[in-house]
């Protein structure tokens, strides 16, 4: 939509968290797909999506509760308690991987800084 900006956009391969075995990673596509931090100025909210074919196969709205957690050279995860799942990214390289955890760190901050704003 048009009052959601794209701030950050990188390629991975997107995982999601087999619910059955909660261990082993399930690929959510055949290749590595645009995964997007996007802003949302109307209701002040930052989420991650990734949209595969016609569905979006991750949309994740960041709270400062979260935490994005560097699991190799290459991979990271987080957990989306609201989705209910854990999400993995496969990076290129090592400094993909950094960019996106650092960006991660910059939107969950944002996001406490606009909760602290709305319950003033």
């Amino acid at each position: 939509s048009c009052r959601e900006q794209p701030i950050f956009s990188t390629r991975a391969h997107v995982f999601q968290i087999d619910p059955a075995t909660k261990r082993n990673w399930i690929p959510a596509s055949k290749h590595a797909l645009t995964v997007s931090y996007f802003y949302d100025a109307t209701r002040n909210v930052y989420r991650i999506i990734s949209v595969g074919g016609t569905k979006a196969i991750i949309n994740s709205t960041i709270t400062p509760n979260m935490t994005f957690t560097k699991t190799s050279q290459k991979f990271g995860q987080w957990a989306d308690s609201r989705a209910n799942t854990v999400y993995g990214l496969g990076f290129a390289s090592e400094q993909h991987l950094s960019q996106f955890a650092e960006k991660f760190q910059e939107v969950k901050e944002a996001a406490r800084l606009a909760r602290e704003k709305s319950q003033d």
